[in-house]
């Protein structure tokens, strides 16, 4: 096997998810869970828009693309991908937020199984599940 390479310097940029509805799913990220709605670029020749959200700048942050197939109303989610994590401040107040916005919260806050940090589980409009850890 060949010497690894030198990794230094490299950062995780952001993670990729397909939506049905972009305007849907920015208005998740941004109203509910406080993210930004950091760029949004229209590809006319390639039929797709990419919306790039998160916290903070993407020079600092990992952030979420969103992208959305203009010829594609949903997908498949599979069975390959997991979820993606938000660490919360009060996981009870952020849940009891969410279902007031009219989030589906899936798992409700509480002591992981075999373990003690506590999470819950939403379910953004995509059926992506988000899942949030106490911090």
């Amino acid at each position: 096997m060949s010497q690894a390479p030198d990794t230094a310097g490299w950062r995780f940029l952001h993670t990729m998810i397909r939506v049905g509805n972009l305007d849907r799913s920015i208005d998740f990220y941004t109203r509910l869970l406080g993210m930004r709605l950091l760029r949004r670029t229209d590809f006319p020749e390639g039929r797709f828009t990419l919306a790039f959200v998160g916290y903070g700048a993407e020079s600092d942050q990992t952030v979420v693309e969103l992208t959305y197939n203009w010829d594609t109303p949903s997908y498949d989610l599979g069975s390959g991908f997991g979820h993606l994590a938000l660490g919360v401040p009060d996981i009870y107040v952020a849940c009891a937020a969410l279902a007031e916005a009219g989030a589906n919260i899936l798992r409700a806050p509480g002591p992981m199984k075999h373990g003690s940090t506590v999470i819950a589980f939403v379910e953004d409009p995509d059926g992506y599940r988000v899942e949030l850890i106490q911090t």
